[in-house]
């Protein structure tokens, strides 16, 4: 197709006609806003066939003739105005979202391409306003943004009208162009900055309060309602219903924007991601880059270079930056239980909009959805930033309903990405903070653990099991990722339970005694490591290699006095309710011995040698007829436990680690969301033109987002975990 169809003649038929307004769409003539061209364009029951090669010519075309036809521009109005129709009349005839679904598709399509293949910094392909000779409509107003315009609009509509069998699909479609419009970010670095052009999410974030508000509350209830699709939605406009003959836009689908008809190729997945929901799915998808955006401007400030007492006190071009507030972020933060409102009882209740949720459905989903990545991160935003859902789940009774699908997800960490891991840690961290929850998660009995196959799990508590799926992270950690962070994410949670662990099981126990040898291992081979390099060289101080043996020798020694910490912990404040832990560091004892005298251990072992020889004196002075068996042993202790005082033990300060996020978390949650929503939804992008991330296109997914896991030392700070991606 590399010119305009011909006009067609008076017999022709509705294909023709298509073909040829399309044709004319993507042609050199201009048309101006009033031209009927328009609504006999967006009023065709699209039909046409064609091959993805001329749709792939009809997309350039397009992007070649757009600088001076502006066609992308006032169709993007046109779509406004249908929206705007659409609001007025929201019971409208079926023609008004016929229009508005044909517009939003055009733009969808056209769009894309020009973004993927821009070739300038600034995106100025897009041509987001008219000639200035461009005739217009008197009600238009020629000052207005167009993309404030068409964001306003989109998203009045999706806030304000509900989701219904005649509007789902307009809906579903409007979610699609969102994904489009922000995919700008793309072609940014990792790291937002000034120059970074993203005019439709710039314009989403300059809506006004109650908008923003409306809009989170619409998407968090299409994430928790998951409406679904009628087929006689579909069935309606052929464009929909044949499959085995795709119309026009299922063709420009294919070949430029292939997620645009997404409701009817969407691939269900059958693994345990919960009920699958198209609508659901864009929605969080839309949230998610909404409430992770972080627009960078330039302070008015100068600043002046006075290092130098020489240097002139001229300013120079240092540039200070800083991000702007993220109103669908806020919003988010701000989301109260329909159901129940603290600040209303306390009596300062939130200026402005609040979002209000049924918190009760939206944990139920999370817990339904957990299995997969995006709802991890919408837990992880939520109890991170939302003290108010944070201290909901705090206080239900079936935590197991969050806890289950999290532990499960761990206890497969081998199949998951690395950061679904750490984010899944991160929110067992948050939540450890939280001593109630240490102690709930004890008195809660699971009857089986049928997932879990290295051990027969009956009548084990949900905390035992936490306790077991967080060592079994850290040896997993010590094959296979050994990230330093991941270390202490885990060794963080399991300190901030240990003074509440109330009737470890037996193969908890086990696991924590065998969690100390297996750090001791790794921190023993690193001794010889540098012990043989310092003696088979004559290395200078300042060498390199041995610099970084050291450095990890450190990290290592911190892990094991923490898990020493934790043991101690146990014995300080839950002796007597824990007979289980003392027969596991009785079975193991010989496992401490060779730190006795390490000089970070040596008080804290002394605490657990003090426990030892409590027990074992009393065992030898026991007289035994035959051998001591298990039952035997640990019926022993748990009588001893009644006369245990606890004398001679020393208290230390209780450790507790809470998590703080790094100071820029969107050089890590940016990407990251991309990346699930590029996997998720059906949107595919030219490769090439990513810069967000590094793309490497002969990698799987996982290999794909681990490449973003860069500069987390993980190291202890203090009593803190800091989060740095």
């Amino acid at each position: 197709m590399g010119a305009v169809p011909s006009t067609p003649r008076h017999t022709s038929t509705t294909a023709e006609a298509a073909e040829y307004l399309i044709g004319t769409f993507v042609g050199e003539k201009s048309f101006p806003l009033a031209s009927d061209f328009w609504q006999k364009l967006l009023e065709l029951p699209l039909t046409l066939r064609w091959s993805s090669y001329r749709v792939q010519q009809a997309c350039e075309l397009f992007a070649q003739n757009n600088h001076h036809t502006r066609h992308l521009a006032k169709i993007l109005i046109h779509l406004s105005w249908c929206l705007q129709e659409a609001v007025r009349t929201s019971g409208a005839p079926s023609v008004v979202y016929l229009k508005a679904i044909n517009a939003v598709y055009f733009s969808s399509v056209f769009l894309k391409y020009i973004i993927e293949n821009s070739q300038s910094d600034n995106i100025e392909e897009l041509c987001l306003s008219l000639l200035e000779n461009e005739p217009v409509p008197k009600d238009f107003m020629t000052d207005q943004r167009i993309e404030n315009l068409l964001m306003h609009n989109v998203l009045t509509f999706l806030g304000s009208i509900d989701v219904s069998p005649t509007t789902s699909l307009l809906h579903q479609e409007l979610l699609n162009f969102m994904l489009v419009a922000m995919s700008t970010q793309l072609l940014s670095g990792p790291t937002p900055g000034p120059k970074d052009v993203n005019p439709f999410l710039d314009a989403a974030m300059s809506q006004e309060s109650l908008l923003v508000s409306s809009v989170v509350h619409r998407l968090l209830l299409n994430y928790i309602m998951r409406p679904r699709l009628p087929s006689s939605t579909a069935a309606a406009y052929s464009i929909f219903f044949e499959e085995n003959q795709p119309g026009v836009l299922q063709r420009v689908g294919s070949a430029a924007a292939n997620f645009v008809l997404l409701p009817f190729n969407y691939l269900v997945n059958s693994n345990s991601e919960g009920s699958r929901n198209q609508l659901a799915d864009c929605s969080l998808h839309v949230l998610l880059v909404l409430i992770h955006y972080h627009k960078c401007v330039v302070s008015d400030e100068s600043i002046t270079d006075r290092s130098d007492d020489s240097a002139s006190t001229d300013p120079v071009s240092k540039v200070n930056t800083y991000f702007t507030v993220n109103p669908y972020s806020k919003a988010l933060e701000n989301a109260r239980d329909i159901e129940f409102d603290r600040a209303d009882i306390e009596g300062n209740a939130q200026n402005g909009p609040v979002v209000r949720l049924p918190f009760a459905s939206l944990f139920d989903t999370l817990g339904m959805c957990l299995a997969d990545e995006t709802a991890v991160l919408l837990l992880y935003s939520l109890v991170q930033g939302n003290s108010d859902f944070l201290e909901y789940v705090l206080v239900r009774t079936d935590l197991d309903t969050l806890l289950m699908p999290i532990l499960e997800t761990l206890y497969s960490a081998s199949r998951r990405t690395s950061n679904q891991i750490y984010m899944l840690l991160i929110i067992l961290l948050i939540l450890s903070q939280d001593s109630s929850f240490n102690a709930s998660i004890h008195k809660m009995i699971l009857p089986g653990v049928p997932w879990y196959k290295e051990h027969l799990l009956h009548q084990t508590s949900l905390g035992s099991l936490m306790v077991i799926i967080l060592i079994r992270t850290v040896q997993y950690n010590l094959s296979k990722l050994r990230d330093v962070y991941l270390h202490t994410t885990c060794l963080a949670t399991l300190a901030n339970m240990a003074p509440h662990v109330h009737r470890l099981s037996a193969y908890a126990s086990q696991r924590l005694v065998s969690l100390f040898y297996m750090l001791s291992r790794k921190y023993n081979k690193l001794v010889e490591l540098r012990d043989d390099k310092l003696q088979t060289k004559a290395i200078s101080t300042g060498d390199g290699l041995v610099e970084d043996m050291s450095a990890e020798l450190q990290i290592y020694t911190d892990f094991l006095r923490i898990v020493l910490e934790i043991l101690n912990a146990i014995l300080t404040y839950a002796l007597p309710r824990n007979p289980e832990v003392v027969y596991a560091i009785m079975h193991r004892q010989e496992v401490f011995q060779p730190f006795k005298s390490h000089p970070r251990f040596a008080e804290l072992l002394e605490n657990i040698y003090n426990v030892l020889d409590f027990f074992n004196s009393r065992m030898d002075a026991q007289r035994m007829d035959g051998e001591w068996s298990v039952e035997k042993v640990l019926l022993f202790i748990i009588n001893n436990c009644r006369s245990w005082r606890g004398e001679g033990m020393k208290m230390f300060t209780q450790l507790h680690f809470s998590y703080e996020q790094e100071s820029h978390p969107e050089e890590f949650f940016i990407p990251y969301v991309w990346q699930l929503v590029l996997s998720r939804c059906g949107f595919s992008f030219n490769a090439d033109a990513i810069t967000l991330f590094p793309v490497d296109m002969h990698a799987n997914k996982e290999i794909y987002y681990d490449e973003m896991n860069t500069n987390q030392n993980g190291e202890l700070n203090e009593q803190r975990v800091q989060f740095d991606p």
